[in-house]
């Protein structure tokens, strides 16, 4: 193993001892009472099965047979989860083949940052995830299960689940993915269509022709971001079936997977001998795994947040830290976009998860000795799927060299020699920045800066000229606490054309950016936030602000006897809490931990958190 993530993942299992030890201990206590079925009383088994058929009731009533909850996020306006309309009925199907039961345990909410990015629906986005976990939670409490299986895809609905999966580790879950839609335009040139209508150049018909084209089909946006990020990181940690991410909607080989996902799933449930239960599949090991892959790829910042939270729920505390210690030691070894110019279709093709996993293992970057829904160790997931010329589900070995070199590439050629995520420290507080998708000749930032409390605002300063100089754009009041951490996607337009003038500019915001940042330096998820003490509260236009991603330094450079003096910039955000059903979620909103404690309305903040 590479001796830093030994040390990292070391820490880790210290730091988390007495957390994960009093996880351990429920889950055991959990899996004694047996099958929960057979706790159940006469009426309330009853009501379990009255929808059943009659050959189902008798094998649930029998307690031998495996009933396996399906939890969906399916709906047919988002074009990742379209796909899900018709798999219960196919996964009922391919369990009741091998004897089992499967039943709908429920459905949570799906949201997409897509669609609601610059709406005052995004303002519910990143509290969506644990309303999906909340929800999930009552999905699976009739005790009705003996394994999961979990559709969902998208940004906060795959961590939601996670969550939720392991409130319930005393059973085995298996993640379902449904794949990307296929290629659109080229990513180069929706980027440019994008920028000359920040600049005015052309029109709204354009742009809607040009995002048309990308987003044109069933599936998961092509592009890089958390969605995509969500499948990369599950799989590493081994609650895919061995390369199942990236397949395509509606292909024989996605049918064959997830017809292989259901049946597996009975195969690994406490009633048989090979009984793998999600909380010993979700260790230190695996979660470092996780990160070291969305680090190797230039995956989702948003999963600074995400997997904090995911580790909470089985007993670990992980900081940003973490984060950037393995990050030093893991190379780049894709180009996707917005980190490059090819879609995660590209990265599939030029040998995907097998190549990458297989990569990393072999060069010490990832633990070996973890357990999986399909074994221990990770030898299967080296491998990618595929159908004999008898249409079987098979596992073959992947060539030595990668089949784009400007897509993937191996550990001994990488893009880079460090995983592109930097945390910035400094008197403005903690941030992290994605240094992975920056131009190489760019440089750090240090200039006066021009503040907004409205992401809104920006736009009509840009078209105004006033941004027409060396600046960094501090946008605060972006946070949990605040108004839910909205997505600023649409900062990056603008920003990009002011960085094409020859302008030094840089963003500094509590809000997010996630896995579509972009070629801009953006000091994001900065903590304190503005509304919970932060000093960005303070910063007003001209002062001057360095955004240091060598050295990692954020900091406002004002006198402290000054900034002592200076009371926070007052606000109304009651405008952000009301309307598209946010004044619903006032009491989570002001509940949220921190970002580098996860970002969190479920978990209390830990003080653990913080130490190295």
């Amino acid at each position: 193993m590479n001796p830093t993530v030994e040390a990292v993942t070391q820490r880790i299992e210290q730091r988390s001892a007495a957390t994960r030890r009093d996880y351990l201990a429920r889950m055991a206590a959990a899996r004694k009472k047996g099958p929960h079925r057979g706790a159940l009383s006469c009426g309330n088994l009853a009501h379990g099965f009255a929808a059943c058929g009659k050959e189902e009731k008798q094998e649930l009533r029998s307690l031998i047979k495996a009933n396996i909850g399906i939890v969906t996020a399916y709906n047919d306006m988002l074009s990742a989860h379209q796909p899900y309309h018709d798999y219960p009925d196919k996964i009922k199907q391919a369990i009741r083949e091998v004897g089992s039961v499967a039943q709908v345990a429920g459905g949570v909410p799906a949201m997409c940052d897509g669609v609601t990015q610059g709406q005052p629906g995004m303002d519910l986005s990143l509290l969506s995830r644990d309303v999906i976990a909340m929800a999930s939670a009552v999905s699976l409490s009739h005790n009705m299960f003996d394994g999961g299986l979990m559709l969902g895809i998208c940004d906060k609905i795959v961590p939601g689940l996670l969550i939720s999966a392991l409130s319930f580790g005393h059973l085995p879950f298996i993640f379902v993915p449904a794949g990307p839609m296929p290629s659109g335009i080229p990513n180069k040139e929706k980027a440019r269509i994008r920028e000359l209508y920040a600049e005015g150049k052309v029109g709204k018909d354009q742009l809607l022709d040009a995002e048309a084209a990308s987003y044109h089909s069933a599936g998961t946006c092509t592009f890089y971001g958390t969605a995509n990020s969500n499948q990369l990181v599950v799989e590493l940690m081994g609650l895919h079936l061995p390369g199942s991410s990236f397949v395509n909607p509606g292909s024989e080989l996605r049918e064959q997977l997830t017809r292989a996902a259901a049946q597996h799933v009975t195969r690994i449930t406490d009633l048989g001998s090979d009984y793998r239960p999600i909380s010993e599949i979700v260790t230190a090991k695996s979660l470092v795994n996780g990160i070291v892959g969305l680090l190797a790829t230039g995956g989702s910042t948003n999963h600074t947040m995400h997997i904090i939270a995911i580790a909470r729920a089985a007993g670990y505390l992980i900081n940003w830290s973490d984060f950037e210690e393995l990050s030093s030691v893991t190379p780049m070894l894709t180009r996707i976009y917005p980190n490059g110019q090819a879609d995660i279709n590209y990265f599939q093709r030029a040998g995907g998860m097998a190549f990458l996993t297989r990569e990393l293992r072999d060069a010490g970057l990832l633990h070996n000795d973890v357990e999986t829904v399909v074994g221990r160790g990770l030898d299967m997931y080296t491998k990618r799927p595929t159908l004999d010329d008898d249409g079987k589900l098979t596992w073959v070995e992947v060539g030595q060299e990668s089949l784009d070199d400007d897509v993937l590439r191996p550990c001994s050629r990488p893009f880079s020699d460090h995983g592109g995520l930097k945390v910035l420290d400094g008197n403005l507080g903690r941030a992290v920045i994605k240094t992975s998708s920056l131009p190489e000749d760019i440089e750090p930032v240090t200039a006066p800066a021009v503040v907004f409390t409205d992401q809104h605002d920006l736009d009509a300063a840009f078209k105004a000229g006033k941004l027409d100089k060396d600046c960094v754009v501090v946008v605060k009041y972006q946070g949990p606490k605040a108004i839910g951490m909205p997505e600023l996607h649409k900062l990056t337009p603008p920003l990009s054309v002011l960085q094409q003038r020859g302008y030094k500019v840089a963003l500094v915001t509590d809000g997010r950016m996630s896995g579509a940042s972009g070629k801009v330096p953006a000091a994001i998820h900065v903590t304190p936030e503005a509304v919970d003490g932060g000093l960005i509260a303070k910063v007003r236009d001209g002062d001057r602000v360095k955004v240091d991603f060598l050295t990692g330094e954020l900091s406002l450079l004002v006198d402290e006897q000054e900034l002592a003096q200076r009371e926070p910039e007052s606000i109304d955000l009651s405008d952000s809490h009301f309307g598209m059903g946010r004044e619903l979620f006032g009491n989570l909103r002001a509940s949220f931990s921190g970002a580098e404690q996860g970002a969190s309305v479920l978990f209390k903040e830990d003080s653990e958190y913080g130490e190295q």
